[in-house]
């Protein structure tokens, strides 16, 4: 059973020590998705899966655990194992630094929600939001990003599977697929939402929300 699910972005920034000196400008990010997290650990889960998206093969359970070495600063999450993507590693140090011990899987596909289970997906929207942006600007990209922030918002699990995947590719938003799994694995649920934090302060759409989930 789905107790709770956290939803926050994924950049190496959201990480202190990657870039020191944005902190006025991540600080509301950064305290969205501590509060996002603890809502999913303060509903009391056995587990907490992590989803999100890269190369990872099978689920991994928390021995399994990430490094930001290649962003310049040898930072490590998780367990002793390096073998997560960037998204499930910054998910990893998220629980890390919420002081979360208990048990853990990361996936970056369709994963088992047996037992009292919390959700964290991490998730990036469009990277087209501007002309600095990585993908640089389109005029889709704001709409799209509304669209993810109002589902989320809305706790709409319909509104999250409905998400045109390849439009969301077109646009750079690489956290698609694990928002439409969040969607697809709580259908039929009523939820509790709560939109913590919903900006584009590079050019990428960043939301951050948390639900409460009844079945």
């Amino acid at each position: 059973m789905i107790l709770a699910a956290a939803v926050c972005p994924c950049p190496p920034l959201l990480v202190p020590q990657i870039a020191p000196g944005t902190t006025d400008e991540l600080a509301t990010l950064r305290e969205a998705c501590d509060r996002a997290v603890h809502t999913v650990l303060d509903a009391g889960p056995e587990r907490v899966v992590v989803i999100g998206a890269g190369e990872l093969g099978a689920d991994r359970d928390e021995r399994a655990g990430g490094t930001l070495a290649g962003y310049g600063v040898d930072v490590r999450a998780g367990g002793p194992d390096v073998c997560l993507p960037l998204s499930l590693t910054i998910g990893a140090w998220l629980l890390d630094r919420a002081g979360w011990t208990g048990r853990r899987t990361y996936s970056t596909g369709r994963p088992d929600v047996d037992g009292d289970v919390g959700l964290l997906v991490m998730a990036d929207g469009t990277n087209t939001r501007s002309e600095k942006a990585p993908g640089f600007f389109d005029e889709r990209a704001e709409d799209y990003d509304r669209a993810i922030a109002t589902a989320l918002h809305d706790g709409d699990p319909a509104a999250l599977v409905a998400l045109d995947p390849e439009l969301g590719a077109e646009l750079g938003a690489m956290g698609v697929p694990a928002l439409r799994t969040l969607g697809a694995l709580t259908a039929g649920a009523a939820v509790t939402a709560h939109l913590r934090d919903d900006e584009a302060p590079f050019g990428v759409g960043y939301v951050v929300a948390d639900w409460v989930v009844r079945a």
